[in-house]
């Protein structure tokens, strides 16, 4: 099932880093931002991922709770959650369940061969489950400051 702005998130249910379960339903009351991202210790994921540890206070002072992404396993993340400090969790989709049910599975091209990875993109769920708002095929340069301001606005709505 297919994700769609204004409507509940479909059932999922993943384990994240902490020994949290993060399913639709965890957060309700709460604003979530998941943000999706290719792969642990990259340049572009590094980048983006202390984007988002640097302006973390910022996003659960306007009530909103923060979580990273990949297809990466627990322990991966482990690792890079304690080498950038990150006052977040981060989700292991090994399975690619939630990367296909937020559509951003794609096909890339990488040193001239076909291969199947993740598009970078930030999805923002209100307190009322409800998906508000998506960011796809993004640049890191700036966006963290633009789901902030995105996360501000839905706080003043509220």
């Amino acid at each position: 099932m297919a994700i769609v702005v204004n409507k509940p998130l479909p059932e999922f249910e993943a384990n994240a880093t902490g020994g949290i379960r993060v399913t639709n339903t965890t957060h309700v009351g709460k604003t979530m931002v998941l943000y999706f991202y290719p792969k642990d210790n990259t340049p572009g994921c590094t980048t983006e991922a202390m984007q988002f540890r640097d302006k973390y206070k910022d996003f659960v002072k306007a009530g909103a709770e923060v979580f990273g992404v990949s297809r990466d396993n627990m322990k991966s993340h482990d690792e890079f959650k304690a080498k950038l400090e990150l006052p977040f969790e981060l989700i292991a989709d090994t399975e690619e369940k939630m990367c296909h049910m937020f559509g951003v599975v794609k096909n890339k091209i990488m040193y001239g061969k076909k291969v199947k990875g993740i598009e970078r993109s930030t999805f923002l769920v209100g307190a009322d489950g409800l998906l508000k708002e998506e960011w796809r095929g993004l640049k890191v340069p700036g966006h963290v400051d633009e789901v902030l301001k995105a996360v501000k606005v839905l706080k003043k709505a509220a």
